[in-house]
């Protein structure tokens, strides 16, 4: 009788022991499914925080690249045009000097005034109209290379004129011709040192000298 007693009491004590095991089992299984669920939202917050961070700075760099790079002013295109209607002058080819005209009035035209510095605004408008207005006189008088000659004067005091107040990337020449205009004179620009008159071609194509340099 002792005997069965030990034996139940001995099975009692490994049922409860068995009993208790697998509950802590459980619990054990327990705490990493909701500390996993909780590491997740958390990674899932962090994730979320850097692409919007990284969002903002997109946006901020966007917008200090554009304030770094904005547009300059220059008169290169300008000064191109010219050289070549200078040079269309200097052959005697009338219709090439038209279309060169053209040209520069299409170019001082399409000039954005949004880029020019406000503190020489006013002054590059006043130049700018009379350029606009010889460019197209020399434009639209394919046929009459006099008339073109006389607003190629008035042109080049514009050109230098331009130079004058921004300044320019290449160098270029301001030459004379003392004759021209009945003696009065006219200068003109050149990106070439050696003098080759536009107002008298191959007439007196040597005619004139260097007065300045920029």
């Amino acid at each position: 009788m002792k005997n069965i007693f030990l034996s139940i009491s001995v099975m009692a004590i490994v049922a409860l022991t068995l009993f208790s095991c697998k509950k802590s089992t459980n619990r054990t299984q327990e705490v990493p499914a909701s500390a996993t669920t909780e590491e997740q939202s958390t990674q899932q917050q962090k994730l979320s925080d850097t692409a919007l961070s990284a969002g903002i700075n997109n946006k901020q760099d966007e917008k200090l690249s554009s304030k770094e790079t904005p547009k300059s002013f220059s008169i290169d295109p300008v000064i191109k045009d010219y050289l070549i209607l200078k040079n269309a002058l200097v052959a005697d080819n009338d219709q090439a000097v038209a279309h060169a005209g053209k040209q520069l009035l299409t170019t001082l035209k399409s000039i954005d005034m949004k880029i020019v510095p406000a503190d020489k605004h006013k002054e590059y408008m006043d130049i700018a109209d009379d350029a606009k207005e010889n460019a197209e006189h020399i434009g639209d008088n394919a046929g009459k290379i006099d008339h073109q000659r006389e607003h190629m004067a008035s042109l080049s005091k514009d050109m230098s004129d331009l130079i004058e107040l921004f300044g320019t990337t290449q160098k270029l020449y301001q030459d004379y011709c003392p004759m021209y205009n009945d003696g009065k004179g006219a200068i003109w620009i050149s990106e070439a040192k050696a003098i080759k008159n536009p107002y008298y071609g191959n007439k007196m194509l040597t005619c004139g000298s260097v007065k300045k340099e920029y």
